[in-house]
């Protein structure tokens, strides 16, 4: 014969896994509720948000400079697999751009890129896969010389890019390797 105190000890698993159960059934209720606010009205696009087009000065301050800048500082730290990188990525900043603005002044955004970008990009891909710091001192002084022309084509001479002197500021921490 089971005693009342064998029941009561054959119930605990099942109290137990019932409250469990009951418990995360809460939980995801409240999440899905929480989730289903939270995708109301504020996560549909304003028509002013789907309007907005940054700048050619806002993505060039935002995308263009921070990756030149971290190109240069991946050559300097010896790390020539974060400037394959780097390099990688200004190339997509660019090309975005161009596509962001396709044309700028009745002139062909995206060709202009090209047009100026194009052997400087093949000069530094070579430097980096070579590892050569006086090749990639050549290519990215003349990126950043083609950057200053197409600038002044455009009438924002006052806009001058220039090479890095300095430690980076930036909050990266790309674990450079020892100079190769």
């Amino acid at each position: 014969m089971i005693g009342p105190e064998e029941t009561g000890i054959r119930r605990r698993p099942f109290m137990v896994a019932a409250i469990a159960v009951t418990a995360s059934a809460i939980l995801a209720i409240c999440l899905a509720a929480s989730r289903s606010v939270a995708a109301g009205p504020e996560a549909t696009p304003s028509p002013h948000a789907i309007e907005y087009l940054p700048s050619i000065s806002d993505l060039m301050i935002a995308t263009i400079q921070p990756r030149h800048e971290r190109l240069w500082q991946a050559e300097q730290d010896g790390n020539w697999q974060l400037a394959a990188y780097e390099l990688g990525n200004l190339r997509g900043a660019f090309d975005r751009l161009g596509r962001a603005h396709p044309s700028v002044h009745d002139i062909s955004f995206p060709d202009m890129i090209t047009s100026v970008t194009a052997q400087p990009f093949k000069e530094l891909n070579s430097a980096i896969q070579s590892k050569d710091g006086t090749g990639f001192a050549k290519a990215y002084a003349d990126l950043t010389a083609a950057c200053n022309s197409c600038h002044q084509a455009l009438g924002h001479s006052e806009v001058e890019v220039r090479i890095p002197n300095r430690t980076s500021t930036s909050d990266l921490n790309a674990n450079s390797p020892t100079r190769n």
